[in-house]
């Protein structure tokens, strides 16, 4: 994932609702969101094909893992796949606390990592960049943390909240959704024009992450739009967590695209009990 905007807590039935693209090279195998097979808990996810972790995923237990890269000229691999941390967390029953302890920050590329555990109704945001210098490489990574309080935040590929205007736009987009939750028609279209959305920035609104300028702007929208490059938005996920009066029920859209564009066809629906 490469652009995720999310509430928690921001509305007293929906603990959590999510919006979030992710983009990467179409030739790097993958699979869709679907429940793992071989996890010995619910878990609830796409799946890389090349290094077996996610990006994004839900567990039955209530657990919520958000991952994104963090952008730079050089980003290089790290030793460990960043996909691991999310499918560790999902996997696991440790704390935020045991869990940001046991990371080694120096063993991976840069990387933004949400934790959320709807049961327990702790979120935590986890970095392994400066969040004032975040696409400046560091040869001694060290781990940052904060506790989020209930919000809408966002997520690309630089620090948590900053204000890129691709994560604002999808930030808008969930705030507008949260004021009509009661009807599909109404909440989720907000959403999905947010991350079909292919507007490019105008070059001299980038940011400045040490790509070059027109590989900035090419990632300057929600929707990534680059076949010369072979690269581009290849998912598009939506997720609504309602409270019960037992438990949560998590209502997922995902829409898989090529690198023509967004996918015409309807999401892929799943529905799971928390």
């Amino acid at each position: 994932m490469c652009l995720i905007a999310f509430a928690i807590g921001a509305h007293p039935a929906c603990p959590l609702l999510l919006a979030g693209n992710r983009d990467e090279f179409f030739d790097r195998p993958t699979q869709p969101l679907h429940r793992w097979p071989d996890s010995p808990v619910g878990i609830w996810a796409g799946r890389d094909q090349r290094d077996g972790g996610t990006w994004l995923g839900i567990s039955e237990a209530g657990r919520v893992a958000l991952l994104t890269n963090v952008r730079s000229a050089q980003p290089g691999p790290g030793a460990r796949s960043r996909g691991e941390l999310a499918t560790r967390w999902l996997q696991g029953d440790t704390s935020e606390d045991a869990f940001a302890a046991g990371l080694d920050p120096g063993a991976y590329g840069g990387f933004n990592l949400v934790l959320g555990d709807l049961r327990g109704g702790g979120w935590t945001w986890l970095c392994n960049r400066d969040p004032l210098a975040p696409h400046t490489d560091h040869a001694a990574a060290a781990l940052h943390r904060q506790d989020l309080p209930p919000g809408i935040y966002g997520v690309s590929n630089a620090a948590l909240d900053t204000p890129w205007p691709k994560t604002q736009r999808l930030k808008t987009a969930v705030s507008r959704a949260l004021e009509s939750l009661d009807t599909e028609a109404a909440w989720l279209p907000p959403l999905r024009a947010a991350l079909a959305d292919d507007k490019l920035l105008a070059p001299d609104a980038l940011p400045a992450t040490g790509v070059p300028p027109d590989w900035e702007r090419a990632l300057s929208s929600p929707f990534v739009r680059a076949p010369e490059r072979g690269y581009g938005t290849r998912s598009s996920l939506v997720m609504r967590v309602q409270a019960g009066a037992v438990g949560h029920r998590a209502e997922l859209h995902e829409w898989t695209h090529t690198p023509s564009g967004w996918s015409p066809s309807a999401p892929a629906r799943h529905h799971l009990s928390l």
